[in-house]
């Protein structure tokens, strides 16, 4: 007798969308059957007219857990990526306090925020110019990979030059890892700021004049060159501009491990979204226009893009509008700058690509979970619908509409670009090894029920 079994659903896989049922014993996916098989199980979901996905990894989600948690913490984060059918969240080293840049950072840490997770979770290292002797600590205590930034960061946290970048990949190409970068170029964008404020343009176009594309390009290229250079294993992350998206194709097509990610709000708000709303839609690289953001999708449908994330960066209502850490806000270079999204990400790349563009849901498969999987070193145990597997998936009725409100968030802060949207495309249930853990779109799992998941583990 199985744990589950989920029948009459249409099974997603990176590779193809087929009629199947599901079992699941032990937290593990057993079968993959075909329709109308006689078993027995102790629980069945009929999936009928749904569509069943492996769940989604989120690969770049800020929880601000331990230090600000008046931001957001593992309980209401992780909560909010069940619901949302990130059943795995990738959490950065950055906005914790302490940074996570050492063992004894990443224990605190793990000690911290355990207890509370909702979902299984995995933690980016952190690479900062002064730790680069923690590395490998931080690699065999299950650091998937490493971040940081070519380009300006929150003072909690420090940029590297493209010099301290190649030594840094050097090292971290002796233990096969892999080196993550927000990549804007440093000089580009502290040079472009001087000239708004001078100018007189604090105004929102003069934001988005101030982050152009070639900032993200120069950076996006220099690392790619010194990935090649030292046979690091590289990361871009959140990708805004199909012009990069381009460049790490050919650097893949060439045959090196350059993996990228973007993010949902990339794929469905623009640049006028900033211009008429402002702070929410305040993000670093900042939203590009509606024919970048249709461009950019077709990078997502071949394969170049390892990873559809949300970069939660979550925030109070006063660090959009009024003061932050007791600096008040005097124009737009000093709001808060990031969307929180861990809740949204999937439905809304399911309504932007399968709804609105026809795209086949087995491109979010691999875009959202086998790829993450692979670039991050978890596949076999995450990210597919295949026997041996954690029973990670996501059960999503296609023709569910939706809207998204305050009301609906689990965030500390409910606030969000995303609130107002609509859509059609909705999970209507997260299951993480084999357990239930939001339903409807409510949660009913068990804090402290989310596992920690090092690089390599099956």
């Amino acid at each position: 007798m199985y744990d589950l079994l989920i029948k009459n659903g249409k099974v997603v896989t990176p590779d193809q969308v087929y009629e199947a049922e599901v079992a699941i014993q032990n937290g593990k996916i057993a079968g993959i059957l075909a329709v109308g098989t006689k078993v027995e199980a102790k629980k069945v979901i009929d999936a009928k007219g749904k569509y069943i996905f492996p769940g989604a990894i989120d690969t770049h989600a800020h929880l601000n857990d331990p230090g600000y948690e008046w931001r957001e913490d593992y309980e209401h984060g992780t909560a909010a990526a069940a619901v949302g059918g990130y059943t795995t969240i990738i959490d950065m080293p950055l906005q914790n306090d302490p940074a996570m840049t050492n063992g004894k950072a990443f224990d605190a840490k793990i000690n911290k925020v355990d207890p509370n997770a909702y979902v299984d979770y995995c933690f980016w290292g952190g690479l900062i110019p002064d730790n680069f002797d923690d590395l490998e600590e931080l690699n065999e205590k299950g650091c998937v990979a490493f971040k940081s930034f070519i380009g300006p960061v929150s003072p909690d946290y420090s940029s590297l030059s493209y010099g301290q970048a190649y030594e840094a990949m050097e090292r971290i190409a002796k233990f096969d890892g892999r080196a993550g970068f927000h990549c804007e170029d440093f000089s580009t964008i502290k040079w472009q700021e001087e000239r708004m404020k001078k100018a007189g343009r604090l105004d929102w176009q003069g934001f988005l004049d101030s982050r152009p594309v070639i900032a993200e390009m120069l950076a996006t290229v220099d690392i790619i060159e010194i990935a090649k250079a030292t046979g690091c294993k590289a990361h871009i992350c959140h990708v805004s501009s199909p012009d990069v998206a381009q460049k790490i194709k050919e650097a893949q097509q060439e045959g090196y491990d350059i993996t990228a990610e973007t993010c949902s709000h990339y794929l469905s708000m623009t640049d006028q979204d900033v211009l008429k709303n402002g702070p929410l839609f305040k993000c670093a690289p900042p939203l590009r226009s509606q024919e970048e953001v249709d461009r950019l999708w077709k990078y997502v449908e071949d394969g170049t893009i390892s990873g559809i994330a949300s970069d939660h960066s979550p925030c109070s209502y006063d660090e959009k509008y009024n003061e932050i850490l007791g600096n008040k806000i005097e124009n737009v270079f000093d709001v808060w700058g990031g969307i929180s999204g861990i809740q949204s990400g999937f439905q809304v790349a399911f309504h932007e690509g399968c709804v609105k563009r026809g795209i086949c849901p087995a491109v979010l498969a691999n875009a959202m979970a086998k790829q993450p999987a692979q670039a991050f070193g978890i596949y076999g145990k995450k990210g597919d619908i295949k026997p041996g597997f954690d029973a990670d998936l996501v059960i999503v009725d296609p023709d569910k509409e939706w809207e998204i409100t305050e009301d609906s968030l689990y965030y500390v802060n409910k606030i969000s670009a995303f609130v107002g949207m609509k859509g059609k495309g909705l999970p209507v249930y997260t299951i993480i090894r084999g357990q239930v853990i939001a339903e409807g779109g409510k949660l009913v799992g068990t804090k402290g029920f989310g596992n920690f998941v090092k690089k390599g583990e099956k």
